[in-house]
């Protein structure tokens, strides 16, 4: 697994116009290949009577998944300007599609390019970007009397509160870089003057908006 990596935040659609065609821009996080090739089928079923629907993707820990698809464009003039964008933002795990309405002015492989490439950049800008942060979830446990204390000293810290359980005791999960888990350990001995029982629990991805 890796300790950190780009993705866009989830789907995500924006539209422009340029010399008098059309571009729609849907963008969505996927997880395989089949995946990225269901969504790709599902935008070219709703934009059936679109001039063309050009696509690529990136997808895996080590991006061995890439497809530019030009889709009846001149060749290298749609799909490779959507997946270099993709590559330029550093995005792992994104699949891009672009559909043209064409408006009657031929824009040249160059403007179809930077038309392709400009769509695509745009539509993962208005989606949004996550970088999502390999986590170790520790679990401190403690008497209720301290939970006043230490709730407050956590919100107030760089330590993310997955959840807080309310049982015999207090349990607070907490996300915790891999580097960082002597240093919390620490930090919870002393903030529970030695009181609290601080174990390790799974490893989850926590999402941060770039």
């Amino acid at each position: 697994m890796l300790k950190s990596y780009k993705t866009v935040k989830g789907y995500g659609e924006a539209e422009q116009t340029i010399q008098e065609s059309r571009f729609i821009t849907y963008v969505n996080r996927v997880e395989s290949e089949e995946e990225a090739i269901a969504f790709i089928q599902t935008i070219k079923k709703k934009h059936w009577d679109a001039t063309h629907n050009c696509s690529a993707y990136m997808i895996g820990e080590q991006d061995l998944i890439q497809k530019a698809n030009d889709d009846g464009e001149p060749s290298g003039t749609a799909g490779v300007p959507i997946l270099e964008v993709i590559k330029k933002k550093g995005l792992k795990d994104t699949v891009v599609v672009v559909t043209r309405y064409f408006g009657g002015i031929k824009l040249g492989a160059g403007g179809l390019i930077r038309a392709y490439g400009g769509s695509a950049s745009h539509g993962i800008d208005e989606t949004g970007i996550v970088e999502r942060k390999l986590m170790t979830i520790m679990k401190s446990t403690f008497d209720y009397t301290l939970l006043g204390k230490i709730e407050n000293e956590h919100r107030n810290s760089h330590y993310a509160i997955k959840e807080i359980h309310y049982l015999d005791k207090v349990m607070i999960e907490s996300y915790v870089e891999e580097d960082d888990k002597q240093a919390f350990t620490d930090w919870m001995t002393d903030l529970s003057n030695g009181q609290a029982s601080i174990e390790e629990g799974e490893q989850l991805y926590l999402e941060q908006d770039l």
